[in-house]
């Protein structure tokens, strides 16, 4: 492994452990030839599963590009980047258990739209309101209806102060 810093091919390994999805080993490397620390991650490597978007065409699938999007959707809200990762690893968790080869990009969306559902609807419905590619703001409303519901039944509906 080439140090980062220095770019020598000379280091040793300090400390392995799984990482928190454990389906990575984390290394913590330190380089012999100018003593500075760095980490790497070791994955299984996999066939690669593609991404088959609306128009048929194919790409492979890339959680950066899902952390991009929901990044994006949660900008300016109190959500972490921890929060955020940990949504990038359930959903690619979940593709990989259901889909070996392909996968539609609708089911990322709805997996996406799902979780961002639970942690912000104010992300959830900016993120809706482009992967439905709405028209109008009728779509905008009809996408809210329903949480704007459920919060009622919920009696978290705030009243009119007199």
């Amino acid at each position: 492994m080439k140090c980062p810093y220095c770019k020598a091919d000379n280091d040793r390994v300090v400390d392995s452990r799984a990482s928190a999805d454990g389906f990575a080993i984390r290394r913590r490397r330190e380089c012999l030839g100018c003593r500075r620390r760095y980490t790497t991650y070791e994955r299984l490597e996999e066939s690669p599963l593609r991404v088959v978007k609306k128009d048929g065409s194919r790409e492979p699938f890339d959680r950066r590009k899902i952390l991009a999007g929901l990044m994006k959707a949660c900008e300016k809200r109190p959500i972490s980047m921890d929060t955020l990762e940990e949504i990038v690893n359930r959903i690619e968790h979940q593709v990989g258990e259901q889909f070996e080869r392909e996968v539609p990009s609708k089911f990322i969306g709805r997996l996406v739209m799902r979780e961002l559902r639970r942690v912000d609807q104010v992300a959830y419905v900016r993120f809706a309101s482009v992967y439905r590619d709405f028209k109008d703001v009728t779509e905008f409303v009809d996408e809210i209806r329903p949480m704007l519901k459920s919060s009622e039944k919920a009696g978290t509906k705030k009243k009119p102060s007199s």
